[in-house]
């Protein structure tokens, strides 16, 4: 492995653990609701945008906890840029990450499957 995509690796992480804890103790935007986990980071390798992927359970509407989160991603890189120390700080862009819905409903397809088969 490359040495500076060992170093992605590490930005990807450490990105993914910071926006967590800003979400969940400092983000105060009232659109934001629900439980959200950030599933990802993906940084560039010239480390000017940060593709952050949300999985969101139990909201009141995703569609517009998206759009808060998306309204507020010059607070969070502002955030960020006070906890990790790179010389440009990423531009946020979030997206949805629906694999953990997709996992429960394919659960709940295999359940009922099985309650048949009995």
């Amino acid at each position: 492995m490359a040495k500076n995509e060992t170093r992605l690796n590490r930005i990807n992480e450490e990105l993914k653990k910071e926006i967590s804890n800003i979400l969940t103790f400092e983000l105060k935007n009232p659109n934001v609701t629900g439980l959200l986990s950030v599933t990802r980071a993906k940084i560039t390798p010239d480390f000017k945008y940060a593709k952050i992927y949300i999985s969101v359970l139990n909201s009141k509407d995703v569609e517009k906890t998206m759009q808060g989160l998306k309204e507020s991603a010059g607070f969070i890189r502002s955030q960020i840029a006070k906890t990790i120390n790179l010389r440009v700080t990423p531009e946020l862009s979030f997206e949805l990450d629906d694999s953990m819905e997709y996992g429960m409903r394919i659960d709940n397809i295999l359940k009922e499957i099985k309650g048949e088969n009995k």
